[in-house]
Formats: C-alpha cells, structure tokens, sequence
C-alpha cells in the first residue's frame, strides 16, 4: 500500500475514534489513539461530547529512503461539539510528520515551531507617558479579527512561521483599538512597523510583563479567574512553569458555565477550550495569567 494511503487510512480511523465509533484502529499509532481518549475524557468533564468531526489535510513533502518514508503534512480538524444545549465548532491546524517504514505507520507527530529568543525579550517596560494614546477597547472588533485571520496571514503585518501566536494577539488587540507607541525603540512600548517591532509585539513573555507595567495606551489589569475575563481578552501560558511566558491567546467566546474558549495562532485554533490540557506542551507544572483590556476612556 502507498505511503499516502496509509496516512489517509490513519486520518479516517482518528475521525472514527474521535467521535467515539467503536473500532479497533489498524493504521492510527498508539499514541494518537491514547490522546484522543485523553480528550475524550477531559471534554466529559465538562459536560461536552463530540458529536461530529471532519478533517481536511494537506501533503506538504515527502522525503523517502531506503527503509522509511516521512510525509509531511498539514490537517486541519474541524469538531462539532455538545454541551449540553450549547453547540460550537472548535478548530485546529497541525503541522505533522507521519513517519512510515516497512508498509506501516511507526509514528505521526506533531511538528512545534522552534523559539530562539533573545534575552532582551525579558526586559521590564518602561512607562510611557503619551497622554493621547487614550482609547476605547472595542471588544468586537477585536473578536471579528480573531476570527478573520485565525487561520490566515493579513498581507499588511509581517508573518512569522516558526512562531506567531503573539503577533496574531498584538494585531487582534490593535484591531480592537489599542494604539501603538513607543516606535523606534525595540525594548520600550508596544509597536509594529514594517519589518521592525518591538519584543512585546511578537514575543508572549515580553506582552505580558508589558501588559503588567504599561500606565497608558494598551493597558491590562490582571484577574484571578478565567471566568473573570470577557471576550477579547487575553490568556497567558507558562507550559513548564518555570517563569518563562511561552504562549499567548484571545478569548472569542464563553461555554455554558462562563468558561473562555480561545483563538491561537503557530499551531491555529479555534474555539479551543483554555486550559490547553488537550495539547502535547501541557504539563502539571503549567502556568496561567489572565488579563483584562482596560478601557482607558471608560
């Protein structure tokens, strides 16, 4: 059987599994199978089912040799989910890698962006005191752009492939009314200008220590809950909880007991639950902040 085939093969017994068909996958690696009862699980506690599921992938490459073949390839999951009289579509985008050897699948993996950051990342912010820099927060605007460009790139910003979650949020937040200032200085502000931004633009770390320091234009107040946060808000994520911010995302929407549902970008989703336990990066050490936007001319 060819390669394709098979991952094709593979792709339909994960959507079978998904929406809980009782089968005895032949083609889905183990450890696919095992998350998706990890999913499962993690959505019954919830009070949530999936009730349908569709998947749409794409070849990107394949590199053969002489006793494997790895595709590379793109899916994007689209899951139709129930909780209790609430309906939503979540979705994800994932760069994989199925590695075949010998006529069968021996792993599917998926692919994370590699981050390189530079240690002026972590610098504190300085206040700024641009007084016209005021603004109204539109929280709808900034949820119509979250979900516009979830899964695009806007030809008017600079897209990063390795890792965008956060320049997705800095323009969903500008999108929203949030002005930028503090150009050209890299390591001072909140910006975006052609080819040049600065570390708080595009790095999770570096927005949310700006978020807690910053007194005027993009300003936030840190909450306790995630219940607390409104739509348009952001969620911040400390994966191994070692002090280091590594991921960044916008509230679009709330499920029936008022808890935020997501959009991200670097691995793209939609309407994703926010705690993020269904991800291969989470761990028990994981971190949280959550920040409301400030009207400043509320």
């Amino acid at each position: 059987m060819k390669a394709q085939e098979l991952l094709k093969l593979s792709i339909q017994e994960r959507i079978k599994c998904i929406i809980g068909e009782d089968i005895t996958p032949t083609h889905l690696p183990t450890e696919i199978h095992e998350h998706i009862e990890h999913v499962q699980e993690l959505f019954r506690q919830r009070s949530a089912t999936i009730v349908k599921c569709h998947a749409k992938g794409k070849v990107e490459s394949t590199i053969a040799l002489e006793e494997r073949e790895d595709i590379h390839y793109t899916i994007h999951m689209q899951y139709l989910i129930k909780q209790r009289d609430f309906f939503y579509i979540q979705e994800d985008v994932e760069k994989r890698c199925c590695r075949i050897c010998e006529g069968k699948i021996e792993q599917d993996v998926l692919l994370f962006p590699g981050l390189k950051v530079g240690e002026s990342e972590s610098l504190l912010f300085e206040e700024e005191q641009e007084a016209s820099n005021r603004f109204s927060y539109n929280r709808l605007e900034a949820v119509k752009y979250a979900e516009l460009w979830w899964n695009d790139e806007n030809p008017e910003y600079v897209h990063f492939k390795e890792e965008n979650c956060t320049n997705y949020i800095s323009q969903c937040l500008h999108a929203g009314g949030a002005p930028m200032m503090g150009y050209p200085n890299k390591a001072k502000g909140w910006w975006i200008r052609g080819k040049n931004w600065s570390y708080s633009w595009t790095f999770a770390h570096a927005l949310r220590w700006y978020l807690s320091g910053a007194k005027s234009g993009l300003r936030a107040k840190k909450v306790e809950k995630p219940t607390d946060l409104l739509v348009g808000d952001v969620i911040f994520y400390d994966f191994e909880g070692d002090g280091h911010w590594d991921h960044s995302t916008i509230v679009v929407a709330k499920d029936i007991y008022g808890m935020p549902l997501v959009n991200a970008n670097t691995i793209n989703s939609r309407y994703r639950y926010w705690t993020y336990e269904d991800s291969p990066r989470y761990t028990s050490k994981i971190q949280y902040i959550f920040f409301q936007i400030v009207d400043s001319k509320g």
